[in-house]
């Protein structure tokens, strides 16, 4: 999926309008009607913004990530990356058991 459509989409999930969301970044309804057709693409500045207010990653919104990652899980993820060398190790290998799970779980 493209930006435009990325934009469009989530913030009809949110049930946010063209003209709400256009006044939350500060621009035009007109302007967020073109980023949405992909007409014309926003500043940096204003991408982000727009992540933020669909609550999801900049990568996600710019197609970069196919997976949406909820501001909950990416503030979990970014609080374990400061932890000890050895804590991490730790938590990764949990986490690499129960992928390895699921993957056998969804072979069978």
């Amino acid at each position: 999926m493209d930006f435009g459509a990325t934009v469009s989409e989530l913030r009809k999930q949110k049930g946010i309008s063209q003209t709400d969301l256009a006044n939350q970044l500060g621009i035009h309804k007109n302007v967020l009607g073109r980023y949405e057709r992909n007409e014309v693409f926003p500043s940096i500045e204003i991408a982000r913004k727009i992540a933020d207010i669909l609550d999801v990653s900049l990568d996600f919104l710019t197609g970069k990530q196919d997976v949406q990652i909820d501001k909950g899980i990416s503030e979990r993820i970014l609080e374990v990356s400061k932890f000890e060398e050895k804590d991490k190790d730790l938590i990764f290998s949990v986490i690499d058991a129960f992928v390895a799970k699921r993957k056998i779980q969804s072979i069978l």
